[in-house]
């Protein structure tokens, strides 16, 4: 079962993916090139993405595993912030363009299942609890019934 930790990082992960979208709509790799300040917003949400798998790696193993190129991303963030001063930005570029879709994709599939698993077991419980109440009920009027009769 995904611990609220694992459940945390993965949303980090799904909001961090939402916002770089956001701040590459509609722009080229040339129009990326051309802006520090969009250029310096994705690298930070990728520094966020990579430290956050970073933790499911160490902490929720199992969770990682469920991450295509889990060790991929937690390099590309290693790079990102100790290769700083050499970041080629077609790469990174590529990256938003091309993992990043499978990523959130990947995530969103993950927390929906978590979001599936707790459903299933609210709607299991409240089965339990209709059930009991049934049985409850029966076995009362039959007793109440018995005390009449003696």
């Amino acid at each position: 079962m995904m611990t609220n930790e694992a459940k945390k990082w993965l949303f980090d992960v799904r909001e961090a993916c939402v916002a770089i979208e956001s701040f590459v709509a509609g722009k080229s790799l040339g129009d990326y090139r051309a802006s520090e300040l969009v250029r310096s917003a994705t690298e930070r949400k990728f520094e966020i993405i990579g430290e956050a798998m970073s933790k499911l790696r160490d902490r929720e193993p199992e969770v990682f595993a469920e991450v295509a190129e889990g060790h991929a991303i937690v390099g590309f963030r290693n790079r990102l912030i100790h290769g700083y001063d050499s970041v080629d930005n077609a790469i990174v570029w590529d990256v938003v363009t091309t993992k990043l879709p499978t990523l959130r994709a990947a995530v969103e599939l993950l927390l929906a299942e978590k979001k599936a698993r707790l459903s299933s077991v609210v709607r299991m419980a409240s089965c339990f609890a209709i059930a009991f109440r049934i049985f409850v009920n029966a076995g009362y009027s039959s007793w109440r019934m018995r005390s009449r009769v003696m």
